[in-house]
């Protein structure tokens, strides 16, 4: 829906910058709880919709008071509303100039509405998070030993045995937030229960993809980035692509379907025929799409063991579309 009175807010690391569309006022307060509440308190039961770009950890303070007052927002891909200051010809960039052009962006389009946060699915996307920087870590030192002798060797290899130790501890309390967590661990054995998945899929997808489970087949797959895209001006037909979307959700689905496509049964035989060329990376792709929309009909339907084919046609027309 479009929404008449809104504020757009710009975030950064101290400050935060609005512009309030309703009163025609541009002001700043401090980035810190005690601030951003005082600035709640002064709407006084104002009907308003905040927008604001999201920025990780800095937005985090302004999302939690707005939860707790059930204050509606919306949080948009930095790149969307750069993509409207062009499309309006706007090309200075300052905060103040960001906080205007972000409400004038929730007054000219239908912004969709912020679900609130789920407090234990944050934590987990922090751990995740953290785990995934000591495993890049671990990597980069392990590349090191190819070139690296004597004490050098040694410090790399001491500090790869402390990596292990807290990737494994990270990934404990991980467990630790899942067990405590009914929803999240029924989450986890539907997605175990597809061919592939492992522990570290079935989290990343918990912990990155809230939206699974309660978004339709075709809204997964674009957010995602698996869903291909129409290429298409008068009579030519061009390729279809994706793009887009979130490369940790990708990854962790691509490095499912390469296991699953080794299986004798599950994806084998639809990525033994995309194999070769532009294919091999996009049937393995592919090959998740299916099983994502399943477990979304599983999660309403409770149930958890999967249907004895496991290809779909959906997948068949994705792939024969990208030839």
């Amino acid at each position: 829906m479009i929404h008449p009175d809104v504020i757009g807010c710009d975030i950064a690391k101290a400050h935060l910058d609005f512009f309030d569309s309703g009163l025609e006022r541009h002001f700043r307060i401090d980035n810190t709880p005690a601030a951003i509440s005082a600035w709640l308190d002064g709407l006084d039961g104002r009907g308003v919709h905040i927008v604001f770009e999201a920025t990780g950890r800095y937005d985090r303070q302004l999302r939690i008071a707005l939860e707790t007052r059930e204050l509606p927002y919306s949080r948009v891909n930095p790149a969307r509303a750069r993509d409207f200051a062009k499309a309006i010809g706007l090309l200075a960039k300052t905060d103040a100039i960001d906080a205007r052009l972000l409400a004038r962006m929730g007054q000219s389009l239908p912004l969709s509405t912020q679900a609130p946060d789920d407090p234990a699915r944050h934590v987990l996307a922090r751990l995740h998070t953290r785990r995934d920087q000591l495993v890049a870590m671990r990597q980069q030192e392990r590349t090191r030993l190819h070139e690296t002798e004597g004490i050098e060797r040694d410090s790399a290899e001491s500090h790869m045995a402390w990596l292990d130790a807290e990737v494994a501890r990270i990934e404990m309390a991980c467990r630790d937030v899942l067990k405590a967590e009914k929803t999240l661990q029924e989450q986890e054995a539907r997605l175990r229960s597809i061919p592939g998945i492992g522990p570290v899929a079935a989290l990343t997808l918990i912990a990155h993809m809230p939206e699974l489970g309660n978004r339709s087949a075709k809204a997964i797959a674009a957010l995602a980035g698996l869903a291909p895209f129409n290429v298409d001006s008068g009579t030519s037909r061009g390729k279809r692509h994706i793009r887009g979307g979130r490369k940790r959700i990708r990854d962790a689905l691509y490095m499912a379907a390469l296991t699953a496509s080794r299986m004798p049964r599950a994806f084998k035989s639809h990525a033994d025929q995309n194999e070769g060329g532009r294919q091999a990376l996009q049937g393995r792709h592919h090959c998740a799409c299916p099983q994502i929309a399943r477990h979304r009909k599983r999660h309403h339907q409770g149930q958890n063991n999967l249907p004895t084919n496991h290809l779909t046609n959906t997948v068949a027309s994705q792939s024969k579309s990208q030839r």
